[in-house]
């Protein structure tokens, strides 16, 4: 009789800081699913790209395209930023279109790939979803 095996997931992406503190590595360009709720569904669904920059624990997001029409975000426009720990993301603010900071909790899949984000404000909700660009070798 066989038994199948389930692959365990692979291991959290990490990088060590000068200090020696091993931290979540946030960093590169991820493909998101944004959806704009409440008050922002006007704004609607859509995808984008964000180009995560990590300094130390601390990182910032860009917006790598424009948003689609009647929003006013632009390439290159700040989206997020926040700060991470060994365990993940330890503090995250989704930034509007408008500039409106807010903030936000999130939930990390075990290898690191995907993200679930959700901002909250009692006018403002918005969840996106972003998951980690690959490099496809052949």
């Amino acid at each position: 009789m066989a038994f199948a095996q389930t692959a365990k997931p692979a291991a959290m992406k990490t990088v060590k800081l000068p200090t020696g503190e091993e931290v979540f590595d946030i960093g590169g360009e991820w493909d998101v699913y944004v959806e704009n709720l409440n008050a922002l569904s006007i704004f609607g669904t859509y995808q984008q790209v964000f180009k995560i920059t990590q300094e130390g624990n601390s990182f910032t997001g860009i917006r790598l395209k424009d948003n689609p029409p009647p929003s006013p975000g632009k390439a290159g426009s700040t989206c997020m930023q926040g700060e991470v720990d060994k365990n993940g993301i330890k503090k995250i603010e989704l930034i509007t279109s408008a500039g409106a900071r807010l903030p936000s909790v999130c939930k990390i899949s075990e290898d690191g790939n995907k993200i679930n984000i959700d901002g909250f404000d009692s006018e403002l909700p918005t969840r996106s979803q972003l998951v980690r660009q690959m490099l496809i070798r052949k």
